[in-house]
């Protein structure tokens, strides 16, 4: 709700939305971002007040890939001495 507060729009739009993986915290991330999108999509004067507030900036970052010969991206294969 908060960019629908940021903007005053609280009482104009009805949203719905499904969200699927990472944890609560990224997917409230997500739906923050997405509305704000969605808000300025339908309202583009809405984009300074949005922008003003964070909520229209994008967290870049992926997993990174696995590697080949590791057990994950940077963790090795256990070590045996024997």
């Amino acid at each position: 709700m908060q960019p629908i507060k940021a903007a005053n729009r609280s009482d104009q739009y009805d949203i719905k939305v499904t969200v699927a993986g990472g944890g609560l915290s990224g997917q409230a991330g997500a739906v923050r971002h997405g509305i704000s999108k969605a808000l300025t999509y339908f309202e583009p004067e809405l984009r300074p007040v949005l922008k003003r507030g964070g909520f229209l900036t994008r967290d870049s970052r992926t997993v990174e890939r696995k590697k080949y010969g590791r057990a994950k991206a940077r963790r090795s294969f256990q070590f045996s001495k024997r």
